[in-house]
């Protein structure tokens, strides 16, 4: 319906509202004399104040069926002064005001327009969007958001979902309703609420809550097979970036139980703000996040050094884009085991902060290739260490591993000697290095969860090496700005240690990300395949001797990791290319875990 249409339309509505209010309140008090002239002046008075206070009121304006107390409101205000008008003329033409007729007349004016205008909302609420094949919805809330929530999904036409039921902890709320809305029970109730009220989609509408409790949420609605959805970040809607109805999946990252830290933006702002800062590996999961990260605190210059050509024009190209004429951002491929060209790559830009993310990184790899791995864990972090005491560098973070911590494999015991190259150089060096220990990385190359996805894509079954193995998990983003906290928080040799929050049991992971994907677990299976070479049932981040219970910062300990001497090191890095890979490995074993025998360690001092 056009707007003229649709006004022309209101206008006869209200005009004739206006004369029934008139003649059924004469009728209502004196049952005849209808066509006096008090009721004609009345009458003509009532329809010329109404049109020039709807007008004002902008009643002829407003879209009716998302009408709410706000246009309530804008109607008693209309009719209300219509009505004051009408008093006006009838003491100016009849010297008096018949007020008894006037209150009726308001009365009845008021309910019938306002009646007319709801009852358009409430058909469509009703029956309209009953009969439209919505996706019935259970909101788990039924506080402000979820208010919220509700109220955007029966005014929006293009809302695919129904709200039918509310369900809160709050048992004050439970019987109650919210724009016609049931609040049935608490948490426990949903299976039971899902499986009654034919529910197809749930939405979590509590912004405020923490992970450990979502996660106990959507344990409760996993058991249904409702797809199950949540609001977005309370951050995104308070800045306008997303709406309350554009709702995402939950993600695995949201149920591991871990709360976000918030940073000491100032220190760290002191610390890479107008410098030149170099990430190795900076094409990597780690790395190139870091970048991201770092750009946000405008470093002058962020050189980007990696091995791998396609993923490190890939970050190049990434961060130009966002921040080409702000940041100068330099693309540089170099091999950390290239010594010279690592030389030349600090004397060229001669950073002020370097983070050292290069690395091997995957354990059943590193175990048939020990002795790559001790080309680049080991003097890859020789090489960049002793550029970064050469040229003056002012702070090297380091990125070890969960895996340093009484390594079992190739990979964890070339990280801890690594650690130990960076504590022997900050003895020595002005430079302050510092390495920064933590467990796996959701989504980083190489994790369980790309690998999982793929094999529920592809239908199964989801492989885990162990049902009782655990590891410690964060996110990509909050690993890495905790990374650059740490090297603000750099005074030289510490082994900090993130808080990964509680260990997470592999299988259970699995079980979630299945879930997460839409299908049970009966559907795609999980098959148990056995412990890999190398690999242990539980991770740690500090061994016990290791522990310093207090945290510098929220989520960052310092460990107090064992020294070894240097000569132990050094040997070892002389007479590795002469030894077989069962021989390397041992060694690295020895050394990693501080059992050096007395024998190997006299042959050692005699060398």
């Amino acid at each position: 319906m056009t707007y003229q249409k649709r006004l022309s339309f209101l206008v006869v509505i209200d005009s004739l509202i206006v004369l029934t209010a008139v003649y059924f309140s004469q009728y209502v008090l004196y049952m005849k004399n209808l066509f006096t002239m008090y009721i004609l002046v009345t009458a003509l008075s009532l329809l010329i104040g109404h049109h020039i206070f709807a007008h004002v009121f902008k009643l002829y304006k407003k879209v009716w069926q998302y009408a709410s107390i706000g246009e309530l409101i804008s109607i008693f205000k209309a009719i209300t002064m219509t009505i004051v008008f009408t008093a006006i003329a009838q003491f100016i033409i009849f010297h008096d005001i018949y007020f008894r007729g006037l209150v009726i007349t308001w009365m009845i004016h008021l309910l019938l327009i306002g009646g007319t205008r709801f009852a358009w909302r409430l058909y469509r609420d009703t029956y309209i969007k009953q009969d439209m094949n919505l996706k019935r919805t259970l909101i788990i809330g039924a506080g402000s958001a979820g208010t919220m929530v509700v109220r955007q999904l029966l005014h929006n036409n293009g809302a695919e979902l129904l709200p039918v039921a509310f369900v809160d902890d709050d048992v004050r709320k439970h019987n109650l309703e919210i724009m016609g809305i049931p609040i049935i029970g608490g948490i426990q109730c949903i299976e039971q609420v899902v499986k009654e009220k034919e529910i197809r989609n749930i939405i979590i509408a509590i912004p405020s809550l923490n992970k450990k409790e979502l996660n106990k949420i959507f344990q409760e609605c996993s058991k249904t097979k409702a797809k199950t959805q949540i609001l977005p970040m309370i951050e995104d809607l308070m800045s306008g970036k997303v709406s309350v109805n554009q709702f995402r999946d939950v993600q695995v990252e949201d149920l591991l139980g871990r709360e976000s830290v918030q940073l000491d933006t100032e220190s760290i702002a002191e610390t890479l703000s107008g410098k030149t800062v170099l990430v190795t590996g900076a094409g990597g999961s780690i790395g190139s996040e870091i970048c991201r990260q770092i750009c946000k605190f405008n470093p002058s210059q962020l050189i980007l050094l990696g091995h791998g050509e396609n993923s490190i024009y890939s970050i190049d190209m990434e961060l130009k884009n966002i921040y080409s004429g702000k940041i100068e951002i330099v693309p540089v491929i170099g091999d950390i085991q290239d010594r010279a060209r690592i030389f030349a790559v600090m004397e060229t830009f001669k950073p002020d902060v370097i983070y050292h993310a290069a690395a091997h990184k995957h354990v059943p790899l590193m175990e048939y290739n020990p002795v790559e791995a001790v080309k680049n864990n080991i003097f890859g972090t020789k090489n960049v260490a002793e550029a970064a005491d050469t040229f003056g560098v002012k702070t090297l973070v380091m990125i070890s591993s969960d895996k340093a911590v009484n390594p079992t494999n190739v990979m964890g015991a070339t990280k801890r000697f690594a650690e130990l190259i960076v504590q022997q150089m900050a003895k020595q060096s002005r430079t302050k290095f510092v390495a920064v220990r933590f467990g796996n990385v959701l989504g980083s190359r190489g994790s369980v969860i790309p690998l999982f996805k793929k094999q529920i894509q592809a239908g199964g079954p989801v492989t885990v090496t162990h049902p009782e193995m655990t590891r410690y998990f964060m996110t990509i983003p909050e690993a890495s700005r905790l990374v650059i906290q740490a090297g603000a928080l750099a005074r030289g040799g510490e082994i900090f240690v993130l808080d990964m929050g509680e260990p997470v049991k592999i299988v259970d992971l699995a079980k979630n990300l299945i879930k997460l994907s839409g299908y049970s677990v009966e559907e795609i299976g999980i098959e148990f395949t056995g412990l890999r070479p190398g690999e242990k049932m539980f991770e740690e981040l500090l061994n016990e001797n290791e522990v310093h219970k207090k945290q510098v910062f929220p989520k960052i300990h310092i460990g107090k990791a064992v020294m070894i001497e240097r000569r132990i090191l050094d040997y070892f890095m002389d007479k590795y290319e002469s030894m077989s890979n069962e021989e390397v490995r041992d060694y690295l074993l020895m050394v990693a875990n501080n059992k050096v025998d007395e024998e190997v360690y006299s042959v050692m001092v005699s060398s």
